[in-house]
């Protein structure tokens, strides 16, 4: 059984998710192996080949973070080769456009993002070696502040249960379809629901492991890397002459993945080392992706 460091990276065949794959091996070095995963798996093989060619320690995986049966295969092969983990990302985000009705839209965009997210929690979570880090990449958009004041209770993250998220989405993607979004007083943008979502899922997990992950050393966080240049952003700004590159907006993710654990962090999202607290009050933002 190799008992090197491993990591785990969804969504990362390209953008963002392809460049915390390439950090992450990079610094860990020969110490460690990176899984490079997708749900295609000829730009997954492409893309780990990339690297591989680079000499970075990558593996390409096929899994489609939409299906519970392949995150649990993966992980069980995961378990069974190495033991466990030492980094997860969820990273893998449907991309939506500005000119597709939200309505077709939704069902997608909630199942990757957010549904995909705790099916990697209930998966991969129990596999977190001491000192592991489980990171969720989110936006600043994940707070409860992008919502009105009405919403707040249906990401009541301090009594939820991840079962009882996992309903709140599916509840908000039917109302999203049904045209009944708007009456109900949710944001015309599909993301930042999805978003909440994400980082409401760190802090249901990260609450319930909070004395275990204390003991061991474990970091439980959403990470929002701020505007990146990436395919799945380009159609929603007109301006990207502030936008990071993927490789500038993955240092911060894998920086979280490798430093010493800073406990203030914890069940918390995070951008560019400072917590945005969950309740904070509204303010302009700019949009991201």
């Amino acid at each position: 059984m190799d008992s090197g460091k491993i990591g785990v990276i969804t969504g990362a065949n390209q953008g963002l998710g392809k460049a915390v794959a390439a950090g992450l091996a990079r610094a860990w070095g020969a110490d460690g192996t990176v899984y490079l995963t997708g749900r295609d798996e000829q730009r997954v093989t492409d893309a780990a080949a990339g690297l591989a060619q680079a000499g970075l320690h990558v593996v390409p995986a096929v899994c489609d973070v939409r299906d519970d049966e392949a995150v649990r295969r993966l992980a069980q092969r995961i378990a069974e080769r190495h033991g466990g983990v030492d980094f997860v990302d969820a990273n893998a985000t449907a991309g939506i456009s500005p000119g597709v009705p939200s309505a077709d839209q939704v069902a997608d965009l909630i199942d990757t993002n957010n549904l995909g997210a705790t099916r990697m929690i209930r998966s991969f979570g129990p596999l977190l070696r001491p000192g592991g880090r489980f990171a969720v990449t989110a936006s600043s958009y994940g707070t409860l502040a992008s919502l009105p004041a009405h919403l707040h209770p249906r990401f009541d993250t301090a009594t939820m249960t991840l079962d009882d998220l996992d309903q709140a989405m599916r509840d908000y993607a039917r109302a999203v379809r049904s045209g009944a979004a708007a009456a109900q007083g949710w944001p015309d943008w599909i993301n930042i629901p999805s978003k909440v979502g994400q980082v409401a899922a760190v802090r249901i997990y990260a609450r319930t492991q909070r004395n275990q992950a204390m003991r061991s050393g474990q970091l439980i966080v959403a990470v929002c890397p701020g505007l990146v240049d990436t395919r799945a952003s380009r159609p929603w700004f007109t301006d990207m002459s502030q936008a990071q590159t993927p490789d500038e907006a993955a240092a911060a993710v894998v920086t979280l993945a490798t430093a010493p654990a800073d406990a203030q962090y914890y069940g918390e999202l995070v951008q560019h080392g400072r917590v945005l607290p969950w309740q904070a009050e509204p303010g302009p933002t700019p949009r991201e992706s």
